[in-house]
């Protein structure tokens, strides 16, 4: 049988490896960002023979209540990941384009680029934060979309919204600031939503699967002025978004379920700052990066050790970062399961002192 031969791009696309993608078994789980407090619904559905609104007016206005935006500044999409795929597939020409973001950052902006054959203009964490706007303007002069994640993951690293807007404004006319701001709540002073209404060439991306705790419902949101999100409103699927899905997303919008996301959010943090100081304070860490988000990313000492957690049935999210593979990224989890963590050091910590 002959095998229909694939696009250059395709054929050498190294697909995004996430959290879950890898067959690991394990009993804690703190490698994919997820929160720990599980929600549940009862649902009464009589009409999924109807297809859904493509845009839920009940969420789309709760989340836009909830931003302080209006309606028609917010669309809703398949998870933070469909508003990447859908500005790139909206805005860069194939071939001719390009993105610019800073490493090391979310991987989903280089797949995605690569998939729909985008050039990639690669500056760093270390750019973003010592370079004025109108260097990185002109470092950007190609692209399309200059991709933001802040906070950043995996570092944690974070940017002002002043920075941010003297960046839209060196790039006006020539580029789209995209800002991912997937961890905000957990350091929600830095969103740059209150800027949407000055800049035309502004777009945040936002999710329900960290602070919400709703990364099964892969429900996420785009943020703009209503002349930006135009196009890419005809670009969208059609249904994107499921009866299903919109029912439980209002449910999570209501102010009572706000309320309770910004008590868990406060819990989160208060954790992850006992967690930095374990691991500051522990011999089998060389470095600690306290950003922002629900995570905590750090060097190991010796890369070893992680393979003793994994065989304790502990998960965690090894990465590559600076052309170094001993660096860890812990999600913050309940309390036990942050106990955990704690064993595993103090393990680590006694075999040193035989």
């Amino acid at each position: 049988m002959t095998v229909i031969s694939l696009p250059e791009n395709i054929e050498n696309l190294k697909a995004y490896s996430s959290a879950k993608s890898e067959k690991i078994v394990g009993s804690t789980w703190l490698n994919a960002n997820e929160s720990p407090y599980a929600q549940s619904f009862t649902l009464t559905l009589d009409d999924l023979n109807r297809y859904p609104d493509p845009q839920p007016v009940a969420v789309i206005n709760a989340y836009a209540a909830y931003a302080e935006l209006t309606s028609d500044q917010v669309l809703m999409t398949r998870g933070a990941d469909e508003g990447i795929e859908l500005l790139v597939r909206t805005f860069c020409g194939l071939k001719q384009d390009s993105i610019t973001i800073f490493t090391p950052t979310y991987g989903m902006y280089k797949v995605t680029a690569d998939t729909h054959n985008i050039a990639i203009n690669e500056l760093s964490q270390s750019d973003l934060q010592s370079l004025s706007a109108a260097e990185i303007a002109s470092r950007s002069a190609q692209s399309k979309l200059v991709f933001i994640c802040n906070p950043n993951n995996p570092t944690g690293a974070t940017i002002q919204p002043a920075k941010i807007a003297e960046i839209a404004t060196a790039l006006a006319g020539q580029a789209i600031v995209v800002v991912d701001e997937a961890y905000i709540e957990f350091s929600d002073a830095l969103t740059a939503c209150k800027l949407i209404n000055d800049f035309s060439n502004l777009v945040i991306l936002r999710t329900l699967s960290k602070a919400f705790a709703m990364a099964g419902l892969r429900s996420g949101f785009t943020l703009a002025q209503a002349k930006t999100l135009a196009p890419i409103r005809k670009v969208i699927a059609p249904y994107p978004v499921s009866t299903v899905v919109a029912s439980i997303a209002a449910r999570v919008l209501s102010p009572d379920s706000i309320t309770q996301m910004k008590r868990q959010v406060t819990i989160l943090n208060s954790a992850k700052a006992k967690l930095i100081g374990w691991l500051t304070n522990s011999n089998a860490v060389l470095t600690v990066l306290e950003g922002q988000g629900n995570f905590v990313t750090l060097k190991l000492a010796d890369v070893t050790a992680y393979e003793a957690a994994k065989t304790a049935g502990l998960i965690m999210r090894p990465f590559t970062l600076y052309g170094e593979s001993d660096w860890l990224r812990i999600s913050i989890g309940s309390e036990s399961e942050l106990d955990n963590v704690k064993l595993w050091l103090d393990s680590i910590a006694a075999k040193g002192t035989k």
